[in-house]
């Protein structure tokens, strides 16, 4: 027998992934890792003992993480990606009658990790253009005596940052746990984690998965304090983390200024993008600070068939509470992105037929 509501929760995903010619809809990097982090890649591999199980700790990733960002090895953690361990932060502060709270619209797995424990959901809705109001976020945190408050900055999927200004208000005003998620950081550049030490309560999560082109090795990672490290890691299983994936990140990590460097490409891409496709008309075009953009049509459904006919696959949010009309582009390779243009232009031009 399933636990009650179980059968209730929705799934990330259902059903087999489309096979597309051009994939736009999952927010990973456009172009490959260079060649010579590849062949680093491969070296390192080639020295993982396949009968040993990993080094259960991750100590050398973390040792190697915490010396670049400033912190403790003891303050960090990792994980099958970021939203491993934004799970074992919701199962640490969650609970019944425990209430988590987010922006929202926002990414779609919070309110998944909080009913996988029990927790009473507190979606924080964004204004019409997709920002965050400070006093909103804390009058909900105080009324509804909130145990955790995530953030994702930049947001996913509306593209849009919160300021370091309105961040470090909210953080003055809450005393509730907060996780930062940054999973798109690297484009963006905002973070809180300067502040860790100053708010006892803060966690920030990052991946590797988006700017640095490890989405396969699913590897992620959490700063926090000791004392908030220790009890998140309570949650997360031995072995969780496997020796490959943990190679793969080191030499990521070790090699981040030739990796990084795709990270400035992008958002000339992304930027001259956004330009063209306000051109084209009959599109809203969201401003964003990271590797994809959100768009919003009067007719969504009717521009995704355009590109789906194409080949080309980019995230439909349109039936999403909050995001009516809005479609989710990642930025692609220069062809890539010419021939989202052309769909919407395609598109723009049956409209205007119709008038």
């Amino acid at each position: 027998m399933l636990r009650p509501g179980v059968d209730q929760l929705p799934a990330y995903s259902s059903g087999e992934e489309p096979t597309w010619a051009i994939k736009l809809d999952a927010n990973e990097r456009s172009a490959p890792l260079p060649v010579s982090v590849r062949n680093a890649i491969a070296r390192r591999l080639r020295a993982v003992e396949t009968y040993r199980y990993p080094e259960m700790n991750a100590r050398p990733l973390r040792r190697l993480l915490a010396d670049r960002l400033g912190v403790l090895p003891e303050q960090v953690s990792v994980g099958n990606g970021s939203s491993d361990l934004i799970a074992a932060v919701c199962a640490t502060f969650g609970g019944a009658g425990r209430t988590i709270a987010y922006q929202w619209p926002s990414f779609s797995m919070y309110p998944i990790y909080a009913a996988l424990v029990d927790s009473p959901t507190l979606p924080i809705p964004l204004d019409a253009q997709y920002q965050l109001s400070v006093e909103r976020v804390v009058q909900a945190v105080r009324q509804s005596d909130v145990k955790l408050l995530i953030l994702c900055n930049p947001n996913n999927p509306t593209g849009g940052p919160i300021a370091a200004t309105e961040l470090r208000k909210i953080l003055e005003q809450v005393n509730c746990p907060v996780l930062v998620d940054e999973a798109y950081y690297e484009y963006c550049g905002e973070t809180a984690l300067p502040w860790l030490a100053e708010f006892p309560n803060l966690m920030v999560a990052r991946t590797f998965s988006k700017a640095y082109g490890l989405a396969a090795a699913r590897t992620g990672y959490l700063l926090a304090s000791e004392k908030l490290s220790a009890a998140i890691g309570k949650f997360l299983l031995p072995y969780h983390l496997n020796a490959f994936s943990m190679a793969a990140a080191e030499v990521c990590y070790e090699m981040r200024d030739t990796i990084l460097q795709e990270v400035r490409r992008t958002k000339v891409r992304r930027d001259g993008l956004a330009r063209q496709l306000q051109k084209a008309g009959a599109i809203q075009v969201y401003p964003s600070a990271t590797n994809f953009l959100l768009v919003k049509v009067d007719k969504p459904d009717e521009l995704n068939e355009l590109l789906i006919a194409q080949g080309i696959g980019v995230r439909n949010f349109s039936r999403t509470v909050g995001l009516a009309g809005c479609l989710r582009i990642t930025i692609g390779l220069p062809k890539e992105n010419a021939a989202i243009l052309a769909c919407v232009k395609q598109y723009a031009a049956q409209l205007a037929k119709r008038e």
